[in-house]
């Protein structure tokens, strides 16, 4: 092994805004005081209850990604668990994901985007 991973960093025009978003989904405590990082108006952490690091970026000019569309492709996506898909799917779109992409009843995930427009999806899990 030669690195650990110490945080995913989502670039993002409001950072403040988008931990709150993904704390709300995910639980855990925004812009935790942490030797390893400050946080500002262009930074914000989020610390998960299971010790993951979520990490978010100022970028000026910020592009969402247009999901499905390659000219503006998602780069990257989270996939999150959860035991009930209806009901996660209620609750995201109350914290203010958009909903991408549901499928056909038998699939066991949907396709949402965040408030900054990064593809995320929810898992029968």
């Amino acid at each position: 092994m030669i690195a650990e991973l110490q945080c995913v960093v989502l670039d993002c025009p409001e950072p403040l805004r988008l931990a709150e978003f993904y704390a709300g989904l995910l639980g855990g405590e925004v812009n935790r005081p942490d030797r390893r990082w400050s946080v500002d108006e262009e930074w914000s952490t989020l610390h998960t209850p299971n010790g993951q690091v979520l990490c978010f970026q100022l970028a000026v000019g910020h592009r969402a990604p247009a999901w499905p569309d390659p000219e503006r492709p998602q780069q990257f996506h989270l996939d999150l668990a959860v035991p009930d898909l209806d009901r996660g799917q209620e609750q995201v779109l109350a914290l203010g994901a958009v909903l991408l992409e549901q499928g056909p009843d038998t699939r066991d995930w949907r396709v949402f985007a965040d408030p900054a427009g990064h593809p995320f999806c929810l898992v029968q899990g």
